[in-house]
């Protein structure tokens, strides 16, 4: 028998120093299950942060699209219009400084 053919053979199995060979077996086996598991883990976790990235750009969006229209909200000509429609007039009088000592 050649050494590939002798490496694979079924006799291992059934012979006397078989509990090494099944022992083997077994770990290789057990090594192959947590290997297939931490895969299938690290997967889920990719998909989930890929799902998180996309709400954050979401999130992002309506925020920069929120602040955009804020902007415009507070522009003095805007606020003028809204309160001028009560009769409330800008001053025509600077601001000026009230010192306490």
């Amino acid at each position: 028998m050649s050494g590939v053919s002798k490496m694979f053979s079924f006799r291992r199995l059934i012979s006397e120093e078989a509990p090494e060979y099944w022992f083997f077996l077994v770990f290789v086996a057990l090594l192959a299950l947590v290997m297939i598991a931490s895969s299938h883990s690290v997967d889920s976790k990719i998909h989930r942060i890929s799902k998180k990235n996309k709400e954050v750009k979401e999130y992002r969006t309506r925020f920069v699209d929120g602040r955009s229209r804020l902007m415009k909200l507070q522009m003095e000509s805007k606020v003028l219009n809204r309160i001028g429609k009560n009769g409330v007039k800008p001053s025509v009088d600077p601001p000026y400084k009230i010192i306490v000592e």
